[in-house]
């Protein structure tokens, strides 16, 4: 049974590129001691440790085959084995170790099949015969071309290898894949090479290139870009010799003065590097000379490579007190000396462990690589298969052993998922974990993080002495983009914990993708107030940058300087939303800014751009400045060495030096608010709401509507001061609040100004209101309602001429009591002059006035009487005589109308009215007595064409001729008729007249006299 290790291995080695040298030191034993294990006895006498590899043993059809007394040589290749025998025959065994053909390759003199290469991928088999001293004998056999003859392959070419005729046995053979080089190292140190076309007969030339005291161990070929170098490996040295391409013909070069022992040289195709085992290390060599080695003590019979693994086999050894290797085993120990047993490890070298051990009862004849398997033939004829376990399985190997860091490195060298590998990194975790090693198992956990629930690690973390390892395992969830809300909240809280100000700085600053509402909520609530306003600026949530600055930080000139440098749209949406708070702090600053945003002129302010500092900055001084780099200067936090003070000023230094900039600028364009939507956030701050109102009215024409609001917020601001001041400044204070009412272009709504003016009990303005609506009556009305006589007095003096309505009721108010009276004095008599004079008042109507409360005695209207009386009768005489006068001209013009109707008429003028002169034949005469010449009348600068229809009269007029003298006066007298026949219809014209008429009975007879109301008068 296999025991269990109880060690990890803590180093991971990686092989160097082939062209680095390496000190023998750099890769000594990576564990430190191999557990021991129990030796069970297997097929065939093994004991042995199959980890890696299952191991059984291969039932041969024909174990005569195998019989090592006749066996010579083995080789594989193309899915097929090729036994050479001591007789000169070569048999071939299909993959079930059937036997295929077998075919007699040399007479029974020519000896023994030492040496066979079959060529990968083809039918050609090279083959070697040695029986000395004759000269080895090298044929290529065609195995796919049978002769008919003799019914075996057809022999491509056959040659005797040359040794100067000095019968040495061959110790290495090595061949191109295109046969058209090929290598024989002979036991007394030579080396020939065979050039030329093998496979088609066109004949072979033979050169030594190497000749050495020491016998020939190992010969190998590694062809480069245009190059071919022979390896040549002899008891004492390694060397190089460029055989084909730059630097052929050049004496071999040596690459170091260590040999080693027949086949224990081999050539690796995956890293096309020599491998060379010697008792105490595994080496590599390259190009450049000697690559990695690695420690692997004891004496080496073979070496082969397998895919990734060193096959090393060791043949039997004296018992010695210390056996060690600079490689892990796994699962076996070393066998008792008592058993002199050949060695059969496979090591890998990449990962820098042994992954199968096992010691071997009977010597090892050979091991071969076929159909993906590795076999091993015993001298005792047996063959054992290894075949390589599944990449699932070795994990599993590896994990049930806590070799976590070998199955880590194992997994990446086979490209394995990376999800799986994942999985590899978290069971080391947590194995680490229950060993108290917590920072090394967070950096397993850090590395399997897309793959891992976070829950399940956090809750392992959650410990206070293990904070830090939380905080780096919630950084790289932020990292990897894989962190919640809850994540976010909880790295917070672990920076808060901890006061480390330096980490939450590079955190915000970083470009994890974490909720920043979060952070910035977490910032706030611990006190983080600079990083919350640096992170929502940073996302763009101005409101919570004033937010903070406002209600956390209390730093209102900040957060007015940071408004400053918005966009108008952001700007006014904070500003609003704060106004009464900045307003209440910082009065002056933020009445600028409303004034700015209201009028049109705002322009956001620009920062200027930091000198970079010239002194070095490393660390937390870095993160500093690039945190502050994102924010504007009146609102960075401190940094050390520089004061908050300092700061400040320095700020406020830096903004004045913006705004001046941005004031060259033109303002933006952007919509401007009504002005009312201020007026809230001026409540308790009348000083400053005033500025604003007097600055907005100050700009160029604003809108009618807004004009109105602004002008009576600003009465109302007036008036509101004023009602708070005594003296010459309350008087200051009204004569503003007059101005705004005496200028007729404000347009300010008096209903407004007149409920303003009550509630700050200014009568001035009330009566100024009333005075420009020429509401004059009401000023009257309520001098009177006050008992103000003086005030009545005035405003009769000042507003009567323009009101002559306001007589007749100061007269009734005069009479209205003995006070009055007495106070009004000779008022009075003015009073009724005026109202006599213009005729405001009926006599009948004056006296009822005066009567109705029984002050007035009948002196105060006796001259008022007799002058009325006396008036009316001159009235009546003059009427009278003009009556008389119209009789007389109306009698006068019917007597003429009648005389010209029944009477002829004589007429006596003698020239022309229109020529001057003398009349002749044929004449015209009109009744009213001007005659023309006809030819006057038809003269072309007079166009008769007249339109004139009496209707009344009945008759034609359109062709009569009329006088040209009286023509105009009779269209005159037509178009009077004419009007008054078109208003008679229009009564609403009459209605009017009347009404505004003060003699009603004159206006009716006036309309009579018009005749517009008979009906059916036509011309007399």
């Amino acid at each position: 049974m296999i025991e269990k290790q109880q060690e990890i291995m803590e180093h991971e080695g990686k092989r160097p590129v082939e062209s680095t040298l390496l000190p023998e030191t750099s890769l000594e034993r990576l564990g430190e001691s191999i557990k021991q294990q129990s030796l069970s006895m297997g097929r065939g006498g093994l004991s042995r440790s199959d980890l890696f590899f299952d191991i059984s043993e291969v039932p041969l059809p024909d174990p005569s085959l195998f019989d090592t007394s006749s066996l010579a040589s083995i080789t594989s290749g193309s899915e097929s084995l090729f036994l050479g025998t001591q007789d000169g025959r070569v048999h071939i065994l299909s993959s079930g170790f059937k036997l295929v053909r077998t075919f007699t390759a040399y007479e029974a003199d020519a000896g023994a099949i030492n040496h066979m290469k079959q060529i990968e991928g083809t039918a050609i088999l090279v083959t070697i015969a040695e029986n000395l001293p004759h000269e080895p004998q090298l044929k290529v056999w065609a195995l796919d071309k049978i002769e008919k003859k003799t019914g075996i392959p057809k022999c491509l070419s056959s040659i005797s290898i040359q040794n100067g005729r000095r019968p040495f046995p061959i110790s290495a053979f090595a061949a191109l894949d295109d046969l058209s080089q090929l290598a024989v190292g002979f036991g007394n140190g030579a080396v020939t090479v065979v050039r030329g076309d093998l496979i088609h007969d066109r004949g072979a030339k033979q050169r030594t290139v190497f000749e050495s005291e020491e016998p020939i161990t190992g010969v190998e070929f590694r062809e480069g870009t245009g190059t071919t170098v022979l390896y040549l490996a002899t008891t004492g040295r390694i060397l190089t010799l460029t055989i084909s391409g730059k630097g052929q013909g050049q004496p071999a070069k040596p690459l170091e003065d260590m040999g080693c022992g027949v086949d224990c040289m081999t050539f690796d195709r995956d890293s096309r590097e020599i491998v060379v085992v010697r008792d105490d290390r595994v080496y590599y060599y390259g190009l450049n000379g000697r690559g990695p080695s690695y420690a692997y003590e004891g004496p080496k019979q073979l070496v082969r490579t397998f895919k990734q693994y060193v096959i090393i086999v060791s043949p039997p050894q004296a018992p010695s007190k210390s056996k060690s290797t600079g490689l892990r085993l796994f699962g076996g120990r070393q066998p008792d000396d008592i058993f002199s047993t050949s060695t059969f490890a496979v090591l890998d070298m990449d990962l820098q462990y042994v992954a199968h051990t096992e010691p071997i009862m009977a010597q090892v004849k050979t091991v071969f690589i076929e159909w993906g398997d590795l076999f091993l033939l015993t001298i005792d004829g047996k063959l054992f298969r290894y075949r390589e376990k599944s990449l699932q399985q070795k994990l599993e190997i590896f994990t049930e052993r806590n070799l976590y860091v070998l199955a880590i490195n194992f997994a990446q060298k086979s490209k394995l998922d990376v999800s799986q590998r994942n999985i590899i990194l978290r069971k080391y975790g947590d194995y680490l974990y229950q060993r108290g090693d917590y920072d090394t198992a967070m950096q397993q956990y850090l590395k399997a993080i897309d793959n891992t629930e976070p829950s399940q690690v956090i809750r392992k973390f959650l410990d206070t002495q293990r904070i830090h390892n939380l905080i780096e395992y919630l950084e790289e969830l932020h990292e990897h983009d894989k962190a919640t809300v809850d994540h976010t909240t909880l790295l917070l809280n672990c920076y808060a914990k901890l006061k480390d100000t330096k980490k939450l700085e590079i955190f915000i600053n970083s470009n994890y993708n974490f909720d920043f509402d979060t952070a910035i909520s977490m910032c706030r609530q611990g006190g983080y107030y600079d990083q919350a306003v640096f992170l929502a600026r940073k996302h763009g949530e101005h409101e919570i940058v004033v937010d903070v600055l406002i209600e956390d930080s209390k730093k209102y000139d900040e957060a007015l300087d940071y408004l400053w440098r918005l966009e108008p749209h952001l700007a006014y949406q904070n500003l609003m939303k704060y106004a009464r708070v900045l307003l209440e702090h910082c009065p002056k600053d933020a009445t600028q800014l409303f004034i700015d945003y209201y009028t049109g002129q705002y322009r956001p302010k620009k920062d200027q751009p930091l000198l970079a500092s010239p002194s070095r900055q490393t660390g937390v001084g870095i993160g500093l400045s690039t945190i502050t780099s994102y924010i504007p200067l009146a609102y960075r936090q401190s940094q050390p060495g520089f004061s908050a003070a300092a700061g400040a000023q320095s700020a406020r230094g830096e903004t004045t030096d913006a705004s001046e900039a941005a004031s060259s600028e033109p303002p933006l364009q952007y919509n401007i608010p009504k002005p009312r939507t201020a007026f809230s956030a001026f409540v308790d701050h009348p000083d400053e709401f005033i500025v604003f109102l007097e600055a907005c009215l100050g700009q160029e024409q604003p809108e009618e509507s807004d004009t109105a609001d602004l002008y009576t917020a600003l009465f109302e601001m007036y008036l509101d001061i004023a009602s708070h001041k005594i003296g010459s400044e309350k008087g200051e204070w009204e004569g503003k609040a007059r101005k705004i009412i005496n200028n007729k272009s404000v347009p300010i709504d008096t209903s407004n100004v007149l409920l303003l003016s009550h509630l700050s009990s200014y009568e001035d303005g009330t009566i100024l209101v009333r005075e420009r609506e020429g509401l004059r009556f009401d000023i009257f009305r309520s001098y009177t309602s006050a008992q103000d006589t003086a005030g009545a007095i005035k405003a009769l003096r000042k507003y009567g001429p323009e009101e002559p309505a306001l007589y007749p009721a100061a007269l009734a108010y005069f009479t209205s009591s003995d006070k009055v009276l007495q106070e009004a004095g000779d008022e009075v008599d003015a009073v009724l002059k005026k109202i006599d004079a213009d005729g405001l008042m009926a006599p009948l109507q004056v006296i009822q006035t005066l009567g109705v409360n029984g002050v007035a005695k009948m002196g105060l209207i006796k001259k008022y009487l007799a002058d009325t009386i006396e008036r009316e009768r001159k009235e009546i005489e003059n009427n009278r005589q003009i009556a008389l006068t119209y009789r007389n001209s109306t009698a006068s013009k019917r007597e003429e109308l009648t005389s010209l109707a029944s009477k002829p008429s004589v007429f006596n003028s003698r020239r022309c009215a229109s020529c001057g002169a003398s009349l002749d034949l044929p004449t015209v005469h009109f009744l009213c007595k001007h005659s023309f010449h006809q030819r006057c009348l038809n003269a072309p600068a007079r166009s008769r064409t007249r339109d004139f229809c009496a209707e009344d009269e009945g008759a034609d007029m359109a062709s009569e001729l009329q006088c040209p003298i009286c023509e105009k006066q009779n269209e005159t007298l037509k178009t009077i008729r004419r009007t008054q026949k078109e208003h008679a219809g229009k009564h609403e014209l009459f209605l009017d007249a009347l009404a505004r008429s003060r003699d009603g009975l004159g206006t009716v007879a006036e309309f009579f006299g018009r005749g517009v109301m008979e009906a059916g008068v036509g011309l007399e």
